[in-house]
């Protein structure tokens, strides 16, 4: 295989080289579309005092919560705690910084980082506690916040498929932010349920080009639903 292969057999290869203080941009949303095998990877690592860059942290005891109980995690840059009672806990001790962002504007920091782009300008927030001590301008008479991007050491994200030079498909509402997370990553790893062969995924549907991709490992996932309603009977 040529040296375009980006297939790695092992999560410790898959994660290799992420160190004590590293800045990690996870996609995925609750439940959805997250790297677990990955995340597992990083708890047994022990790693610490990282940065998360992350739409929430999972729940407790599933996705990206695991990583608050040994208390893993110095920083989160999120935009919901809700389903995560540890991360409320942790929060509201004191244990864990926090930087609650807007969902949307979460998702352009992402964009925006993967796009060499440091800051943008975004009308959401302003007049809220999101936007103190940030910079105001207007435009067409309307006041905006200056918002800086964000980018990782890592960037960890999970696609549906991928070929072995790295070309990303994600399925469905999995997508969520798992697109912009891969381009935000100096390192970019993504855990994937299928790998193919170049040629066989059709260069239309490919969401994450190769270029962005570092590394790509073939997981098993559970896939645990978040909380799960039926109709009664």
């Amino acid at each position: 295989m040529s040296g375009f292969d980006k297939v790695v057999t092992s999560y410790a290869d898959a994660m290799a080289g992420l160190k004590d203080g590293d800045t990690i941009i996870a996609g995925g949303f609750g439940l959805c579309g997250i790297p677990e095998g990955l995340i597992a990877e990083i708890k047994r690592m022990g790693t610490t005092d990282l940065t998360l860059v992350s739409n929430n942290c999972g729940v407790d005891d599933f996705g990206l919560g695991v990583l608050l109980q040994d208390k893993q995690i110095k920083k989160i840059i999120a935009s919901y705690v809700g389903e995560n009672a540890l991360f409320e806990k942790q929060l509201l001790d004191g244990e864990l910084e926090v930087e609650l962002t807007p969902q949307g504007t979460l998702a352009e920091k992402m964009r925006a980082g993967g796009a060499g782009i440091p800051a943008f300008y975004t009308a959401t927030g302003y007049g809220t506690p999101v936007a103190e001590g940030k910079e105001v301008k207007e435009f067409d008479g309307r006041p905006y916040i200056l918002e800086e991007s964000v980018t990782g050491e890592f960037a960890i994200v999970k696609a549906w498929k991928a070929d072995r030079y790295g070309n990303l498909v994600f399925r469905h509402t999995a997508m969520n932010f798992n697109p912009m997370a891969a381009t935000a990553g100096k390192i970019t790893v993504a855990e994937v349920e299928e790998i193919v062969e170049p040629g066989e995924l059709e260069p239309s549907q490919i969401h994450t080009p190769g270029i962005y991709v570092n590394r790509v490992i073939k997981g098993n996932f559970e896939k645990r639903i978040e909380r799960v309603t039926t109709r009664k009977a």
